[in-house]
């Protein structure tokens, strides 16, 4: 879900094309799992049927351009404001989510952090209750389940700790869109470059 939610939040700040989403995507949420060009596409397409973007004509290169429509703003910023349990994908949501809020201008990444703390803390509260009821010696699935669940919890709340003091160290600022696609070029390189290599 956090691939879909970040590409809306990107597509806020401007219309993009699909492989530019990808390049904002991944220079704004750093490393991960890279993300599949065709997975942006796939999910554009689904956005336009649900109504959260619509396609835009073609740039003089070809690239199709994307546009948030009011309904996909509306989704992409209570999002950006949303502490919801990250899902268990491949991706880290809840780095991608904060991550990709530091860049974004007009998001509070400060409120969201508080947020997800806040969470967080609830969900240790529950999972402790949860290993003092499953104290039985018989019980030892739900424990080692809830250890590794305390295990996690904590470890996000070192990161958010983490990632508020790098952003009160600054300095820091959100950035906009980038004009520019490192797209690779296609076919041969320019007769100068050639020679040059040679």
């Amino acid at each position: 879900m956090s691939v879909r939610q970040s590409l809306l939040a990107i597509l806020d700040q401007g219309p993009c094309y699909g492989y530019q989403l990808r390049a904002e995507f991944e220079r704004r949420t750093g490393s991960g799992p890279a993300l599949n060009v065709g997975q942006v596409y796939t999910t554009l397409e689904r956005l336009e049927r649900d109504g959260l973007v619509v396609k835009g004509g073609a740039d003089e290169h070809g690239h199709v351009h994307y546009e948030i429509t009011p309904d996909g703003r509306e989704q992409a910023r209570a999002w950006l404001r949303s502490a919801d349990s990250p899902g268990s994908g491949a991706r880290d949501d809840l780095a991608t989510q904060v991550t990709l809020a530091a860049t974004l201008p007009g998001a509070d990444v400060d409120t969201l952090i508080r947020r997800h703390r806040a969470r967080l803390m609830r969900d240790l509260e529950r999972i402790e209750r949860g290993l003092t009821d499953a104290d039985d010696a018989a019980d030892i699935p739900s424990r080692l389940s809830a250890s590794r669940r305390d295990s996690r919890a904590r470890a996000d709340l070192a990161w958010l700790d983490s990632v508020e003091a790098q952003l009160t160290k600054g300095p820091y600022a959100a950035f906009p869109l980038s004009g520019a696609s490192d797209r690779p070029r296609r076919g041969r390189p320019p007769k100068a470059l050639s020679d040059a290599a040679n």
